[in-house]
């Protein structure tokens, strides 16, 4: 048997033109990682990481209007 490639052509693994393949998750807020922020949402909590895209260690949340003015002082 032969293996066919997937006529779809959807690619998995494509990263979004930014370099930011995560932006397709929903835990991610996509405002923020433009921003260049982690973005990771907390779901259970709505808080989000406000920390560098890559940071180093955990994520630290915050509330969601801490996460709101940074979206608000970037545009």
């Amino acid at each position: 048997m032969n293996a066919e490639p997937s006529a779809t052509g959807a690619e998995t693994d494509a990263a979004a033109p930014d370099g930011r393949p995560d932006l397709s998750n929903t835990n991610v807020r996509e405002d923020l990682a433009m921003a260049g922020r982690c973005a990771l949402v907390h779901l259970p909590t709505g808080r989000t990481c406000l920390l560098p895209l890559r940071h180093q260690g955990a994520c630290e949340f915050h509330r969601p209007q801490e996460a709101q003015d940074i979206v608000a002082s970037s545009s």
